[in-house]
């Protein structure tokens, strides 16, 4: 297992300190100024699971209140909502400098059979048609200033391969369409419930982004503010995030600030194992007049 495999899979580990009450690790995810949403989401959701026996998440459902502070750890405080026949419900708040940052309800069902049907996975190139993240960057680390350039190349435990990526420093109008194939060959040992966990904090990549590329708009440009708002998220099928998933996006909507984005996710052979849905800030950034 590599170091930033482990990293990874040791920031979801969470503490227990009480009953109900446990504590995670703020720094290490995917940015430095905050902490990552789907790093809150997955440590809330493996909180709610070490309360939980014999039942995988179906849903959950998360408002992001504030941001989360990287240099401390994270509190999360479980409520016990309901223990009933075929769900349980749990309510989970996430806590830093004696203020929520998130919110978040997530349910769990016993395992049932019953009807089935599914959306057929959009046609694609391979994954392995397509460059990877990771060579993006090391191919355009000029653009990037110099005190930036250790984080913009440092190495993550995701594989991410974009079917039509942006360019980030020089976006164009595009449709807000949006695919990308993931996962994290580090996780093939995991058990269920880190799977979940691994697939909650990656479903946040690139999902807000969708709401900007209609616009010829990234973070990187300077031109807009960006943040999450809420995040929900449905498990279909059991997951295994070590082998290629299809995370597939779009943006239905984007106005008053806001911007409406959805996500599907399936696996290499086309069977949906969870689908997203998130709103964010999208605000355009007001030049000060000199």
């Amino acid at each position: 297992m590599t170091d930033i495999v482990a990293e990874l899979l040791n920031l979801l580990e969470i503490e227990q300190l009480e009953v109900d009450l446990f504590r995670g690790i703020g720094s290490g995810g995917e940015t430095t100024m905050r902490i990552f949403g789907g790093q809150v989401i997955a440590q809330a959701l493996a909180a709610a699971y070490k309360t939980v026996d014999g039942r995988l998440c179906h849903s959950l459902h998360a408002y992001f209140i504030r941001p989360g502070d990287p240099s401390i750890p994270v509190i999360y405080s479980v409520d016990r909502a309901r223990d009933g026949g075929s769900f349980t419900t749990r309510r989970v708040i996430a806590i830093q400098h004696g203020k929520q940052i998130l919110n978040m309800s997530a349910s769990f069902h016993v395992e049932e059979e019953g009807l089935h049907h599914q959306h057929e996975m959009p046609k694609v190139p391979e994954p392995e048609t397509l460059e990877s993240r990771a060579k993006w960057r090391e191919d355009n680390i000029d653009r990037v200033p110099e005190k930036h350039r250790h984080e913009f190349l440092r190495k993550r435990p995701i594989e991410i391969r974009e079917v039509a990526p942006l360019d980030w420093f020089d976006p164009k109008v595009v449709d807000d369409r949006n695919h990308l194939w993931f996962r994290m060959p580090g996780a093939r040992d995991a058990n269920p419930q880190m799977q979940h966990c691994l697939m909650a904090y990656a479903s946040d990549m690139n999902l807000l982004g969708s709401g900007l590329r209609p616009h010829g708009q990234t973070w990187f440009t300077g031109q807009v503010m960006t943040a999450s708002l809420d995040h929900a998220m449905w498990f279909h099928a059991p997951v295994n995030f070590a082998d290629w998933h299809l995370y597939t996006m779009d943006s239905p909507f984007t106005g008053g600030a806001r911007g409406f984005n959805r996500g599907t996710i399936y696996t290499h052979d086309g069977e949906l194992v969870a689908s997203v849905a998130q709103e964010g800030l999208i605000r355009p950034i007001k030049k000060k007049p000199k």
